[in-house]
């Protein structure tokens, strides 16, 4: 009896883990069926409105003036716009970003230095202080990695024509893309994200949101919308809903591409998918009541919860990989006939309805898609991988646990020959990592149980928890270990030189 509850368990875990990941395949349908529904600008504004551009920052030394000079070169009359820059740091950066937007005011441009003093809602809460004193009628949001192009209001203002839109969205392209294996495996995934997800969601008339970073929001939709809220960690999201829920449209252009920077650190990486992941839930959890009482279509709702319940498969990912082992012993009670007829047809739709997915993403986005698909495995393993790090985030949304909104580290890496590991702001270890590297062991064991056992359908997809699992434990320890040497040898050149001018003045 016991050994059959078990099972029943296993099989839960694993038919809603199959359901998620099914969902993929409808989203590729939704983008394809949606492409008449493409958005087209049928009306100009007869006048350019006034555009605020906001430049939230928090620690950020190495891509402040960066930020600032490409905004600053943005192609719009310069007494329609002014910039605001959203100043939390706490270290040199302030003084940095605050000479730069003095360079830049004696040129005569109407920029502002808007330092805080405490980080009272995040990012959120710093948006939330400028719109008091910003000056547009629409509201441009670009983050610290983000290299806005010059055209960017130009191509996306004359959209709000239509009084009913609040806000317009253009796609992330990455700056660093090829700069290593972690980084190419990032922009796969978010293109998925942009490519597909957004396209689909948008052009198909359900909700979509705000990235925080790369749009353009009428400033009376985020008022309308009760503003910026700091009771998640995804305020961008949080407030993208509720905007919605108020009637406002949105836009969503995927051909339009605003250049990023995406971490090429991995624990940066892990803090930025755990911002993510637990904001995502949190706003799940506040919204979505509200969603499914509203009088919404129902594709409308059921894509809200696919969409805001997402990351609640990363939990029951590593509740399935723990289940394996055991599960595999049950099933040589049974006979592995039944396996083969239950756990590998849900495996198999669900490994090639991800691979599928994201394939489709990259036939859309490049020309040289087919030559992208080699890194589809290696995608897979790092998603299951990431699910010791954001199951974690998953239950302190679950369990109301407060954190603090952690920056993601930028360090100006653009080409193959920038380094990081000896500049600032790196990520951190934490004891999650050895439970990842546990679970690559006791897969390590599932693999040489599943073979002496001649089991061999199964391991193809252990193979694919070992290595995410090692891969994300390996490089976490290695990216700080070559961080700290990095550290060491710069003070150490820095007190040689300290000691050898000391000589010299004696």
């Amino acid at each position: 009896m016991l050994l059959y509850l078990f099972l029943a368990v296993y099989f839960f875990i694993l038919i809603t883990v199959f359901m998620y990941a099914s969902h993929r395949y409808y989203i590729v349908y939704l983008y394809y069926r949606s492409q008449k529904n493409k958005p087209v600008l049928k009306n100009k504004l007869d006048k350019l409105p006034r555009v605020t551009i906001q430049l939230p920052i928090y620690n950020e030394i190495y891509v402040a003036r960066r930020l600032i000079t490409a905004s600053c070169s943005i192609d719009y009359p310069g007494e329609l716009l002014d910039i605001q820059v959203l100043d939390d740091s706490t270290d040199e950066t302030a003084d940095l970003a605050r000479s730069c937007v003095n360079e830049f005011k004696e040129k005569g441009f109407d920029i502002n230095h808007i330092h805080r003093t405490n980080r009272d809602g995040f990012k959120g809460g710093a948006l939330s202080n400028g719109l008091k004193t910003a000056k547009g009628e629409f509201i441009a949001v670009f983050d610290a990695d983000f290299v806005p192009q010059s055209d960017i209001i130009q191509k996306t203002v004359h959209y709000f024509s239509d009084k009913s839109v609040g806000m317009v969205q253009t796609r992330w392209s990455y700056l660093n893309r090829k700069y290593s294996f972690l980084t190419k495996i990032q922009a796969i995934m978010l293109d998925g994200h942009f490519v597909i997800e957004h396209t689909a969601r948008n052009w198909s008339g359900r909700f979509f949101n705000f990235n925080g970073t790369a749009g353009i929001w009428r400033k009376e939709a985020i008022e309308t919308a009760d503003g910026w809220q700091n009771d998640t960690l995804t305020e961008d999201l949080d407030l993208s809903y509720r905007a919605q829920l108020k009637g406002w449209k949105f836009i969503f252009l995927k051909d339009e591409l605003s250049p990023s920077e995406i971490p090429v650190e991995i624990n940066g990486f892990k803090s930025q998918q755990h911002r993510w992941a637990k904001g995502s839930i949190q706003t799940a959890k506040k919204l979505l009541p509200q969603i499914l009482k509203s009088d919404l279509p129902l594709k409308v709702k059921v894509e809200a919860f696919f969409h805001l319940t997402n990351n609640m498969s990363y939990l029951l990912m590593l509740i399935l990989s723990v289940l394996i082992y055991p599960s595999m012993i049950a099933r040589i009670n049974i006979g592995w006939f039944h396996m083969i007829l239950t756990d590998v047809p849900f495996l198999l739709i669900a490994t090639i309805g991800i691979s599928f997915f994201y394939a489709c993403s990259q036939k859309e986005a490049y020309k040289d898609w087919k030559s992208r698909l080699v890194y589809l495995p290696m995608l897979m393993s790092l998603g299951i991988g990431l699910s010791v790090n954001n199951s974690r985030a998953v239950l302190e949304a679950v369990f109301n646990k407060q954190t603090e909104f952690k920056r993601t580290p930028k360090y100006m890496i653009e080409e193959k020959k920038d380094r990081w590991a000896d500049k600032k702001y790196k990520g951190r270890i934490d004891l999650l990592v050895i439970i990842e590297l546990l679970l690559g062991i006791y897969f390590t064991f599932n693999i040489y149980f599943a073979f002496v056992n001649k089991i061999y359908v199964s391991i193809p997809f252990l193979m694919i928890f070992q290595v995410g699992y090692f891969y994300v434990a390996f490089l976490s320890i290695f990216q700080v270990v070559l961080g700290a040497i990095a550290s060491n040898r710069i003070i150490r050149h820095f007190i040689s030189k300290r000691n050898t001018e000391d000589v010299i003045a004696t």
